[in-house]
C-alpha cells in the first residue's frame, strides 16, 4: 500500500509542477484535465502526508520510551496511546480512498417517488417527499425536470418521476432508495388518530446509450393525446409517448414535455436507467448473495426511514440515526443522515475486503 501512495504522492507533485508551466496554462483541454486529477489525488495525498506525519511521531515516541531517560520515556510512554489511535485510523481512511469508488457515482439520477399503503395520506406524503428532494436538490444547484406525475385529487402523487441532474447526484442520492413511513395526524382525520402510510423511493443512475444498448424491435412506443397540466398544445396533440420493453415488459410513458421528441428522449432515458438496474442486479446476485445493489427489488421492500410528525421525529432505520427536527430534514436538510450513511458504506466496503 505504502508503494502505491508514494506513487500517488509522485504523480500529485508532477501535476502541481505541471499546472504552472506555460505550456500547459496555454492548453485549457490539458489543464482542465490535469486539475480535475488534482482534484481527484488531493484527499488521498493529503491523508497520506498527515499518516506519514503522525508514523515518525509515533516511531519517534517509541525510541524515547525505549530510552535510558526516564522522565523522556514516561512522557513518551503517554502519548503513544494517542498516536497509535491516530495511525490505525488515518490507515484505515487511506485503505478506504484507495478502493475503487462506486463508478455510478457520478451519474444523474433518475428519481421515482411511489404512494404506498395508506390511500390519499399515501399520496400526499409522495408529494413532500419530492418537496424535500427539491430543496435539497436546490441547496447543491442541481436542476430537478418531472419526467411524469400520476396526480391524486388532493394535491398527492400517486406516482411522480423526475430527472436530477448534477455534480455527485448518485452519490448522495442513492442512499435515499426503499420504503419511507410517514406516522401523523392527515388533515383529513377529524379525531386527531395518527396514520401511518408509506411511500417507496427508488433511485436510479441515469445511463448513456453506449452503457446500455437497446434494439428498436425490443420496443413498441405509443403515441397518446395528453390528460395532464401544460397548457393548450399539451392537451390538444398526440405528444404523450408509452414506450413498452418487449423482452421485460417494463413500461414507461412521458407526457410532462409539449414535443413528442422530448417526451420519447426523457422516456427512453428512464426505460435506459431501469434496465441497467436490473443488469446491476443481476451481475452482483452472481458475484456475491449477501451484498445486493440497494434498488433490488429485496431492500425496496424493507423500511429504511420513519418520519414521525407528533414526535418532530425522523429515525433512519439502517444506522439507528434519530434527529428531533423533522421539520428541518423536510425543508432538505438531509446531509446529517447522509453524510452517515455513507459513512456506514464505506465501512461495510472495507469490511467485505476484510480491512
Amino acid at each position: 500500500m505504502l508503494d502505491k501512495l508514494d506513487q500517488i504522492e509522485q504523480r500529485y507533485n508532477e501535476i502541481n509542477d505541471a499546472l504552472v508551466d506555460p505550456d500547459v496554462l496555454a492548453d485549457m483541454e490539458r489543464l482542465t484535465a490535469l486539475a480535475r486529477e488534482q482534484a481527484e489525488l488531493q484527499a488521498i495525498v493529503d491523508t497520506y502526508r498527515a499518516y506519514k506525519t503522525v508514523s515518525h511521531s509515533l516511531s519517534e515516541a517509541r525510541e524515547l520510551a525505549d530510552g535510558g531517560d526516564a522522565e523522556l520515556a514516561e512522557l513518551a510512554q503517554a502519548e503513544l496511546p494517542d498516536l497509535e489511535a491516530e495511525s490505525a485510523t488515518l490507515e484505515t481512511t487511506l485503505k478506504g480512498l484507495l478502493m475503487p469508488g462506486d463508478p455510478n457515482d457520478q451519474r444523474n439520477v433518475i428519481l421515482e417517488i411511489r404512494a404506498g399503503t395508506g390511500g390519499d395520506e399515501a399520496a400526499l406524503f409522495a408529494a413532500d417527499l419530492f418537496r424535500m428532494y427539491q430543496r435539497y436538490a436546490d441547496a447543491h444547484t442541481w436542476k430537478v425536470d418531472v419526467i411524469s406525475a400520476n396526480e391524486s385529487g388532493i394535491g398527492g402523487f400517486k406516482e411522480l418521476i423526475a430527472e436530477v441532474k448534477g455534480r455527485n447526484a448518485y452519490s448522495r442520492l442513492k442512499f435515499e432508495s426503499g420504503v419511507h413511513r410517514v406516522q401523523r395526524v392527515p388533515d383529513t382525520e377529524s379525531q386527531g388518530r395518527i396514520h401511518t402510510s408509506t411511500a417507496t423511493v427508488v433511485v436510479l443512475p441515469e445511463v448513456d446509450e453506449v452503457d446500455i444498448r437497446i434494439d428498436d424491435k425490443d420496443l413498441r412506443i405509443d403515441v397518446y393525446r395528453s390528460s395532464g397540466h401544460g397548457g393548450q398544445s399539451v392537451n390538444t396533440t398526440d405528444s404523450a409517448v408509452r414506450i413498452t420493453h418487449l423482452p421485460t415488459g417494463l413500461v414507461v410513458t412521458c407526457q410532462d414535455e409539449k414535443s413528442q421528441l422530448k417526451n420519447k428522449l426523457k422516456a427512453m432515458s428512464v426505460l435506459r436507467a431501469r434496465l441497467y438496474a436490473i443488469e446491476q442486479e443481476r451481475r452482483q446476485a452472481e458475484a456475491s448473495e449477501v451484498r445486493r445493489a440497494q434498488v433490488g427489488m429485496g431492500e425496496r421492500a424493507e423500511k429504511i426511514r420513519t418520519y414521525n410528525f407528533p414526535q418532530n421525529r425522523v429515525t433512519d432505520h439502517r444506522i439507528n440515526l434519530t434527529s428531533y427536527n423533522l421539520e428541518g430534514f423536510m425543508a432538505g436538510n438531509l446531509d446529517e443522515f447522509i453524510d452517515a450513511l455513507a459513512v456506514d458504506e464505506q465501512a461495510s466496503r472495507l469490511q467485505a475486503v476484510g480491512v
